[in-house]
């Protein structure tokens, strides 16, 4: 039996290193991307596991992740969009440009890395997109208007992304986490 693999971008710290650790662990091909493959930390040296870097941003990087990827391994199986970060403050005291990249990263970053790897999965008739949103993309709270925002917007781009990928095999899902123990809070902008 051929080896499942999972690509996951954001995989330097939080949810994404942990969530890369855990597919290593049992037993999958992992693809840890991230911006600055200096800080893989204990994910670099593992047989099972690519360390890539990944800007979500950034059209060519994704295509060569996804390429490198599929030399490496063979296939992609999964894709887990997970790279993205938090901004707090009161929204009229937020600059536009700090706005704009904080949906580049959240939601045109993850439209970027799904708009790369559909026609992947559909060469392959088969495979499943993860898109890691939050408890914030289901209600709103004060002095994180923007990044609720990004979170909101994922929300009703996986639901209808879902619809429009389920007919060619190609399953679209989300997670909504609550707070965890990561440095989430402490690498929030504001």
């Amino acid at each position: 039996m051929n080896k499942k693999t999972v690509l996951i971008t954001g995989s330097s710290t939080g949810f994404a290193h942990a969530t890369a650790k855990l597919f290593a662990e049992k037993g999958w091909n992992v693809v840890a991307t991230m911006l600055d493959v200096s800080t893989a930390g204990d994910l670099a040296g593992r047989d099972n596991v690519l360390v890539s870097r990944l800007d979500v941003t950034d059209r060519a990087s994704i295509d060569q992740a996804i390429k490198t990827s599929i030399e490496r391994f063979g296939k992609l199986d999964a894709v887990i969009n997970n790279a993205g970060y938090g901004h707090y403050g009161i929204f009229e005291t937020i600059p536009q440009k700090s706005i704009q990249s904080n949906f580049d990263v959240n939601v045109f970053g993850v439209m970027n890395v799904v708009r790369a790897i559909v026609p992947v999965f559909r060469k392959q008739k088969e495979g499943l997109i993860l898109n890691v949103s939050s408890v914030g993309g289901l209600v709103g709270l004060p002095s994180i208007s923007i990044y609720i925002s990004t979170k909101f917007a994922l929300e009703g781009f996986t639901e209808s992304l879902s619809y429009e990928l389920a007919s060619q095999n190609i399953v679209v899902k989300i997670v909504e986490p609550g707070g965890g123990d990561t440095a989430f809070h402490a690498r929030a902008s504001s």
